[in-house]
C-alpha cells in the first residue's frame, strides 16, 4: 500500500505546495472561538501576483468563499484523531474530520463572509473568522448554486457549541 501512496505522489509532481494570494488585516488577533459577528476585515490580495483584472466583477457578489491557514496552530499539536471539541467535557469526543477544529491535518480553513466593498486588491469583508496576519490561499465567490442540496443533517451539540459564534 505504501507503494501505491508514493506512485500518487509522483503523479502528482511530489508535495503540494501552496503560495498565499494574501493576508487578513483586522484589529482581532486573538484566535478565540465566538464573537465574530461584526468582524470586519480587510483582505489584501498579493500586488505582486495580481493586478485589479484578478478581482474584476467581483463586486457583484454578496458573499465570499475564502480558504486561508492556521498558521499560528502549531504543527505538532495538530490531532489526527479524535477529541472533544474546544476540550469540553460536555461535548462528545468524535474524530478531528467530525468537526471544524484548527489543530486540523493541513490547518487549512473554510469560511463564508460577506463581501462589503472592492477597493482595487483590498477585499472589506464581514465575519470572517480569521485573526490579523492569516494567510489566505483562495477567495472565491459564494454561490447559491453550490451551497447544500436537500435538508442539512448536524448533531445538537454543534448548535450548543456554535451559540455564540457570531455574536457581537
Amino acid at each position: 500500500m505504501n507503494a501505491d501512496r508514493e506512485s500518487d505522489k509522483e503523479q502528482r509532481g511530489g508535495d503540494i505546495v501552496l503560495r498565499p494570494v494574501g493576508v487578513v488585516r483586522t484589529s482581532r488577533t486573538d484566535a478565540t472561538d465566538d464573537f465574530w459577528g461584526g468582524e470586519v476585515s480587510t483582505i489584501e490580495l498579493d500586488a505582486s501576483q495580481f493586478g485589479p483584472k484578478a478581482v474584476r466583477g467581483l463586486e457583484e457578489f454578496s458573499h465570499l468563499e475564502v480558504v486561508f491557514l492556521f498558521d499560528r496552530v502549531d504543527p505538532k499539536k495538530v490531532v489526527t484523531g479524535a477529541r472533544r471539541p474546544r476540550g469540553r467535557e460536555d461535548m462528545p469526543e468524535v474524530g478531528i474530520f467530525a468537526q471544524r477544529a484548527k489543530a486540523r491535518p493541513n490547518r487549512i480553513a473554510v469560511s463564508r463572509c460577506r463581501l462589503l466593498s472592492v477597493d482595487g486588491l483590498k477585499l472589506t469583508v464581514a465575519e470572517l473568522d480569521a485573526i490579523d496576519g492569516t494567510p489566505v490561499l483562495d477567495v472565491k465567490p459564494w454561490l447559491v448554486e453550490l451551497g447544500p442540496r436537500g435538508d442539512v443533517r448536524q448533531p445538537d451539540w454543534t448548535r450548543e457549541m456554535m451559540a455564540y459564534y457570531f455574536h457581537e
